[in-house]
């Protein structure tokens, strides 16, 4: 049975794909061990977790032990714990007799409790431990998700005497996304993609995007719910939990607050649609911002938020929509590119759509007959979309009905084959 080491940039809590690669690959004779990031903030999560007999999953410790303890010290000085003027005496007495010593430690400890330095020291310390346990961990097959870890993958798997595999899984285009607007993104997964024995990316419209900028086609795995986690019997009842009448439409966003995702178009718009309450399941950066254009507008009876669940539960809160909204904005190459995994949670729980006219959602939404098409960055064409579906309860159950024979094809018991032939190599 061949090992394999997997790294992801996340607490791993929420990331159904990669759950799904591991999972598919610890069923069909390998054994993964999933490196990820430990959250102290979040009791509910361990730092090590056996999901099944072949999969496991290891967090590394996030803060260095330095830190956390100067930052311990600096709030027990400051909560006045530890009276100021002794402290002022004993740090006087340090300078009298080891001046530079203490002066250079000081401003180091303060530079790292305060800038830019803590966050490398911070990032740099959790990359150096995922790299000591993928290096030890000797696994026959190396697997890194992003670019964010590639240089612990790179590595574990290559600075060794008998090298080892390593397949980039690139879920994202890293060189042109939100929060990737560097040139030293390209520099230095270029670097990487050199150094490499196999690419995996989401769609078709990336691969021959890819092709232009590296002169390779990379294998297409495509971002797929699992049939098994979307095939549920139980229902939150939504309507009950939000006191909403039994018969008020859902309107549906669920996945990331974020930027570039048309989220505030869905605001803007609101006051157009005929009916229902827009009701948002997730958490993210511009949650805030969201919740406070909605306190503008004096909406906060028919725009409602929801935190994030986890990814087995969804489906029973999805499950209550009238429609979903996948609305991306055209911000980078990355979003115009994307074939978004909520797109295929709303076919798999027969929720009709109202979707963005980008290349690969466009294609899936018309093939399946399965919602109506708009252009997401103007208000009222998300209005129009969402009426149409509204004055034409027929046609939404057909797209409803179109939904089931649609999850038969974009499901991940179809899809995950791909990912086997990419092992196969190995």
């Amino acid at each position: 049975m061949k090992r394999v080491g997997m790294f992801v940039w996340n607490h791993f809590t929420n990331d159904a794909r990669v759950l799904r690669e591991c999972t598919t690959l610890s069923q069909n004779g390998y054994d993964v061990e999933l490196i990820c990031i430990d959250d102290p903030n979040d009791p509910t999560i361990s730092k090590y977790e056996e999901v099944n007999e072949h999969f496991r999953v290891y967090r590394m410790q996030r803060y260095p032990t330095t830190l956390l303890l100067l930052q311990s010290l600096y709030r027990f000085i400051i909560g006045k714990k530890w009276p100021i003027i002794p402290f002022l005496a004993i740090w006087g007495i340090l300078v009298y007799f080891m001046p530079w010593l203490t002066i250079g430690l000081t401003i180091l400890a303060g530079l790292l409790l305060k800038t830019k330095v803590r966050v490398i020291w911070i990032r740099g310390a959790l990359i150096l431990r995922m790299i000591v346990k993928g290096h030890r961990g000797n696994y026959d097959i190396y697997h890194s998700n992003d670019l964010n870890t590639m240089p612990q993958g790179y590595i574990s798997a290559k600075w060794r005497f008998k090298k080892k595999p390593l397949i980039y899984d690139s879920h994202e285009v890293q060189t042109s996304r939100t929060g990737y607007d560097s040139a030293w993104y390209k520099r230095f997964e270029n670097f990487f993609i050199k150094r490499m024995d196999s690419m995996i990316v989401e769609n078709d419209t990336r691969a021959k995007y890819n092709e232009e900028l590296y002169g390779f086609y990379p294998h297409v795995l495509h971002n797929y719910p699992s049939l098994e986690i979307q095939q549920t019997d139980e229902k939150v009842d939504l309507n009950k939990m939000l006191g909403l009448p039994i018969d008020e439409k859902i309107l549906l966003y669920q996945g990331g607050i974020q930027a570039g995702r048309g989220l505030e178009k869905l605001i803007e718009a609101f006051p157009q649609f005929k009916e229902g309450t827009l009701v948002f399941i997730g958490d993210g950066k511009i949650k805030d911002k969201l919740q406070h254009m909605v306190q503008e507008r004096n909406l906060e009876e028919k725009i409602r938020f929801i935190p994030k669940v986890p990814v087995r539960d969804l489906p029973k809160y999805t499950k209550n929509a009238y429609l979903g909204f996948q609305v991306l904005n055209n911000i980078n190459f990355n979003h115009w590119s994307a074939s978004s995994n909520k797109l295929f949670e709303y076919m798999m729980n027969e929720v009709p759509v109202v979707a963005c006219n980008f290349p690969e959602i466009k294609r899936a939404v018309e093939d399946g007959e399965v919602g109506v098409i708009v252009d997401p960055h103007e208000p009222s064409d998300i209005a129009r979309g969402v009426n149409y579906l509204i004055d034409n309860p027929d046609l939404r159950e057909k797209y409803s009905a179109n939904c089931k024979t649609a999850r038969k094809k974009y499901n991940w018991e179809r899809e995950q084959s791909n990912l086997l032939d990419v092992y196969r190599n190995y």
